[in-house]
């Protein structure tokens, strides 16, 4: 038998045996990397999917918190793993967007190095001050802000956290230039802006509704397209005459070279979790937008990706900050 002849055959049987193991999976559990540490508002969408997720196929999905790095520790994990279906991530758009400028040296491309899965949901910022700031609007508070910039400071999660980028995305827009204070994490973070040692904070909406809810602090703006059905009385910033859209959003991501076959039954998953109604209550009572149906497919998700990183780009540069 030629080589060549003992060649083809090898492979042609190692795709066979990969089809089978495709349309067999899964036999085992599968874990999900959660890029961040436990606790944050990443964990409430992790943990809310991972149950009905692993009962629509029938094994456990397992949560493994893998912090650091901006979330680029658990999302380069996932890019060197097995492309066997078993270990995927929960990417965010700092994973998937932010990190690929924020960096000088990313540990991996968002674009070409996972297999993209669906768009999960978006999670809109919001614009909230302290409480005895002189505001009542974005206006109001833009012209505050230029008059008052060098007594001001601006708080958030950390230095190039997904909070700190969307004030930076929108002090670009309303062209105000505020003193940043990193905190490590957004809680101490919101502390320091209840007691009225910060002036405002660009805040992810599930861990802020608390907050604004108690009367603590004060909502300014939304600060993406459409108002919250959480927060229905707090405009947009776009309503007000600012086009600020700033947001961070949760996807689902295989290793490069996964099994179509695997793509689509971890896809079809994840479509039927989102529409299991306790969960989208539970997800919508958050304060979160679950992606439309023409916006769940694997194509929508690498598209939206690569708009993504061109997008924060711009407000990353203009910030002046860059991680080694």
């Amino acid at each position: 038998m030629s080589r060549i002849r003992t060649a083809l055959l090898v492979a042609a049987c190692l795709g066979l045996t990969s089809a089978a193991q495709a349309a067999d999976w899964p036999t085992r559990p599968v874990t999900m990397i959660n890029p961040f540490a436990p606790g944050g508002p990443n964990d409430v969408v992790a943990r809310l999917m991972a149950q009905r997720m692993g009962e629509i196929l029938g094994q456990p999905v397992i949560i493994e918190n893998v912090g650091g790095a901006g979330g680029m520790n658990g999302a380069s994990r996932v890019a060197k793993a097995e492309p066997d279906g078993y270990t995927f991530l929960q990417g965010t758009v700092g994973t998937h967007a932010q990190n690929q400028t924020l960096y000088r040296k990313p540990a991996y491309n968002a674009a070409t190095d996972f297999a993209p899965v669906a768009l999960v949901i978006e999670a809109p910022l919001v614009l909230v001050a302290r409480k005895d700031l002189p505001v009542k609007d974005m206006k109001e508070f833009v012209a505050y802000a230029k008059a008052n910039k060098e007594k001001m400071q601006f708080a958030s999660a950390g230095t190039g956290s997904a909070i700190h980028l969307g004030c930076a995305l929108m002090n670009l827009v309303t062209g105000i230039d505020i003193m940043h204070v990193p905190y490590k994490g957004a809680n101490p973070a919101m502390q320091d802006l209840m007691s009225g040692r910060v002036d405002y904070l660009c805040d992810i909406i599930t861990t802020a509704k608390a907050q604004i809810d108690g009367d603590t602090v004060k909502p300014i703006a939304i600060l993406s397209k459409q108002r919250s059905p959480a927060l229905p009385n707090v405009p947009t910033a776009i309503e007000q005459g600012f086009d600020v859209d700033a947001y961070t959003w949760n996807a689902f991501f295989l290793p490069k070279g996964t099994p179509e076959a695997i793509v689509k039954k971890l896809h079809d998953a994840t479509v039927e979790a989102m529409k299991t109604p306790a969960v989208r209550e539970k997800l919508e009572a958050a304060g979160l937008k679950i992606a439309p149906d023409d916006q769940t497919s694997p194509e929508y998700l690498a598209k939206f990706v690569q708009s993504e990183i061109v997008k924060w780009a711009a407000p990353i540069k203009a910030s002046g900050v860059s991680i080694d």
